[in-house]
């Protein structure tokens, strides 16, 4: 990447500019749903540019429309003091099961392709940019936007498809998974610039689509403001998390992320009085490890519940480590999970049950310590490892990683970046 912009130097940099870049954004998910594209357009709005999203009804992860919005009908509000968010209407993903998802992610696309190109008509763009979580089939309301707009669109892979539905179980026919890989390669025929998460993605990428579209783009998470407001914790949570070794687990508890193996190595330390395991999340998954602690007696696992992002940095403050974990399948070692750079960020030491990029990522920055995924006595030793450094020896861990994130993940940088790159291949 750092080869990418000293080329970018001198003509597209001055072409850019204080220039206003104006740029639609096309993603199923956004806030008040908590993703981190709600910040990357916050930060371009910052840095003087012109952003208009089109979206979807807020849904995710609880399955039901947020409260103040409902799933039918057009919708326009405004983000950030000057954006203008169009969402259109939205089958719910409900309480799970396949048909609800299908309906979900399909509602998207036909709205996006029957009411987009009207809701947007008379605007311009210079660029169209699609956060590209699963499913990929979200770029699809954009493609014939890309032409009515004559813009640049770009896709910003979160997800590698088809290897992602292999991985969850959610398509096991071959035959299909290869169908899914022709829609893949058409879609991405259809970008001009292919946005990649992770320096991991280039190969499986490239099976579907030109190398010459690829660009390494990480994400990247906004360290939180002075001015924002403080979000009240429980304080029987502040004193757990103060008055014991936490390693705090944050996010969706889900299969991806291999609870199991948490809860396992939970169970397995069980005799360490001051060491607590601390989920902090939901997700599918949940019920099944309340019905395991109760089971188990698992006084040392505290499921601590949702709390707002904005929760996120005083709970990270008094942990003592935080915990990444996922299954041991081929396309989660290409991932590097958003959380890592939450983490990082916090400038506290990371333990990572996972493979491949993510655990690069923490053992380049020297910011903690990475085992074997689905592996709950590596899991175990691994934290027993961490609790018995010196708080000097953590700490200085913390402050790697930190150093690490401003090197690498820094959104006020990662803004500047994304127009640069921008900019420069709508010449291409």
């Amino acid at each position: 990447m750092r080869y990418f912009f000293e080329k970018l130097k001198g003509s597209v940099v001055k072409r850019v500019g204080t220039k206003k870049y104006r740029i639609l954004f096309v993603s199923q998910y956004f806030w008040p749903e908590t993703f981190i594209i709600n910040d990357l357009v916050r930060k371009l709005v910052e840095q003087g540019h012109d952003v208009t999203i089109a979206t979807a009804k807020p849904n995710y992860p609880g399955g039901d429309v947020f409260d103040g919005y409902r799933a039918w009908g057009i919708e326009r509000e405004r983000f950030a003091g000057s954006v203008d968010v169009i969402r259109v209407p939205l089958w719910p993903r409900g309480r799970g099961g396949s048909k609800n998802l299908v309906l979900n992610y399909l509602s998207f696309v036909a709205a996006g392709l029957l009411l987009l190109p009207w809701l947007l008509r008379g605007r311009k763009f210079d660029s169209i940019v699609v956060f590209a979580m699963s499913p990929i089939t979200q770029v699809i309301p954009a493609i014939p936007l890309k032409w009515l707009k004559r813009a640049h669109l770009a896709a910003w892979v979160q997800d590698l498809w088809p290897e992602s539905l292999a991985a969850t179980g959610f398509v096991r026919n071959p035959f299909a998974l290869r169908v899914v890989g022709w829609g893949v390669r058409g879609i991405y025929t259809c970008c001009d610039t292919l946005l990649l998460q992770s320096r991991a993605f280039f190969e499986p990428v490239a099976r579907y689509a030109s190398r010459s579209k690829l660009v390494y783009y990480p994400n990247s998470i906004a360290l939180p403001s002075e001015k924002a407001e403080s979000v009240e914790i429980p304080p029987q949570l502040i004193e757990e998390l103060r008055e014991n070794f936490c390693v705090v687990f944050a996010g969706n508890i889900g299969i991806a992320q291999s609870i199991e193996t948490v809860v396992e190595a939970a169970a397995l330390l069980r005799q360490h009085s001051t060491l607590k395991f601390v989920l902090v999340g939901s997700g599918s998954r949940l019920g099944w490890v309340k019905e395991r602690k109760e089971a188990l007696g698992l006084d040392n696992l505290v499921l601590a519940g949702r709390f707002p992002m904005e929760s996120m940095p005083e709970i990270f403050e008094h942990s003592s480590a935080l915990l990444v974990s996922l299954r041991d399948e081929e396309i989660f070692s290409y991932t590097i999970p958003s959380k890592v750079q939450a983490y990082l960020a916090a400038g506290k030491p990371i333990i990572a049950s996972l493979r491949g990029e993510g655990a690069r990522v923490i053992e380049e920055a020297g910011a903690g310590k990475t085992c074997e995924p689905e592996n709950a006595m590596s899991l175990a030793e691994r934290v027993l490892e961490l609790m018995s450094l010196s708080p000097a020896e953590r700490e200085e861990m913390g402050s790697a990683g930190l150093s690490y994130f401003n090197e690498h993940f820094d959104m006020d940088h990662q803004a500047r970046c994304l127009v640069e790159i921008l900019a420069s291949r709508a010449d291409i």
